[in-house]
């Protein structure tokens, strides 16, 4: 099966006018982002999902896929940019505007694949998906050579329909779908947003836990609430899921620890199994794939707790504190200020936004972050909400 056999008329070009109309992030179809360089030239979506990144760039209301470039444009400003590395810097397609398995947009997330793969790159490829998946598409995903491709499916088993149009059954099919045909690549289960009292329920864990079953990881995690979501939740009437907003995903402990409950019962003989489960995605993807995590996560020891022993093994083997002349000269180029540490858990730096932090940080394969905005102790990156504070501080 080539690409060919899935091909369909190219999607409408944006005009120089349009594309000068749109805010100009969403005007750039290259943003790198911690789990890869994202790209994303196809813009518009119609699946209205209530919790959707879209609103961040004020185009939730375009609901008709739309290309900003070609495709040919687009991978050559992807393999051109100064943050990408050849087989080695992860790779995201169409995950902040649209959703790649789209009938219309499919073809073009082919076509770039098929670009990529055709220059003999082994990078990793992340392709998440909520839509249909059929046994077509997965003969296209298996047909590509080189490239280290995961699709990974996002249930999150909300029934609010004012909240999540979509049914979550067209995920859950899609991911047995997937599974059932996957050779060369990888499909993980991407249970998100976990939001208490929507769909954390015992019925809920259950479901996932069956779906688990079909997929090479899982990752959970919680819901990315920025003032932009909140402000069309209460426009539109919406139950708000909490009273602040939050840079950072939001993943309350009792959440997680009722999860983490239901995941360490499965473990007890006699009990129903359970799928692999991660935090990050990025543990999910190299599990899958038989490799080390590429962010580091290693660093963050309390992470690993619920990982297999012989994944722990395989990042320790890879997990190595970089030489500090080589990462203070890699972050005084991209342009930090002040101190650069290195220390047991993350390269800490001050004066560089994300998109530099992630270039050092999947360069050396070690976290790092912005020392004005700490990662706490077992909150693992996450928002503050639903934390006692005595979680906070990194132990002695």
């Amino acid at each position: 099966m080539t690409v060919s056999a899935v091909h369909r008329r190219s999607l409408p070009l944006l005009t120089t006018e349009q594309i000068g109309a749109l805010k100009p992030e969403l005007a750039d179809v290259i943003e790198y982002r911690k789990s890869g360089l994202s790209l994303n030239h196809v813009i518009g979506c119609p699946l209205e999902c209530g919790y959707c990144v879209r609103h961040l760039f004020d185009n939730f209301e375009m609901k008709t896929p739309k290309r900003l470039m070609t495709d040919e444009a687009a991978v050559e400003a992807l393999v051109s940019h100064p943050y990408f590395r050849p087989h080695r810097t992860p790779i995201q397609l169409f995950n902040r505007a649209t959703d790649p398995m789209l009938p219309v947009v499919k073809p073009h997330l082919f076509a770039v694949l098929q670009q990529l793969d055709d220059r003999g790159l082994t990078n990793h490829i992340l392709v998440i998906t909520r839509w249909r998946v059929d046994a077509e598409d997965c003969a296209v995903l298996n047909s590509f050579q080189n490239l280290r491709i995961t699709v990974l499916v996002t249930h999150s088993g909300i029934e609010d329909p004012a909240i999540e149009p979509v049914n979550s059954a067209h995920a859950a099919d899609s991911l047995r779908m997937l599974y059932e045909h996957a050779e060369r690549y990888r499909t993980i289960l991407y249970w998100r947003p976990i939001v208490p009292g929507l769909n954390d329920s015992d019925e809920h864990i259950e479901r996932a836990r069956e779906l688990s079953l079909h997929a090479h990881a899982t990752v959970f995690t919680g819901l990315f609430f920025r003032d932009e979501i909140k402000d069309y939740y209460e426009g539109h009437g919406l139950p708000v899921p909490y009273d602040d907003t939050a840079r950072r995903k939001i993943m309350p402990e009792q959440a997680e620890q009722r999860i983490l409950a239901a995941f360490d019962a499965a473990q007890q003989p006699g009990a129903a199994p359970w799928g692999t489960l991660f935090r990050k995605t990025s543990c999910g993807v190299a599990y899958a794939h038989g490799e080390a995590d590429y962010n580091g996560h290693y660093g963050v020891r309390e992470l690993c707790d619920i990982c297999p022993r012989e994944q722990v093994a395989r990042c320790a083997g890879a997990w190595v504190k970089p030489d500090p002349d080589e990462v203070v000269r890699a972050a005084r180029a991209l342009g930090a200020i002040g101190d650069v540490e290195i220390n047991d858990r993350a390269i800490v730096v001050e004066g560089l936004d994300e998109p530099p932090r992630y270039y050092l940080q999947h360069g050396f394969g070690y976290q790092c972050h912005d020392r004005a905005k700490p990662h706490l102790y077992r909150q693992h990156g996450r928002a503050p909400i639903g934390w006692e504070a005595e979680n906070g501080p990194y132990p002695a």
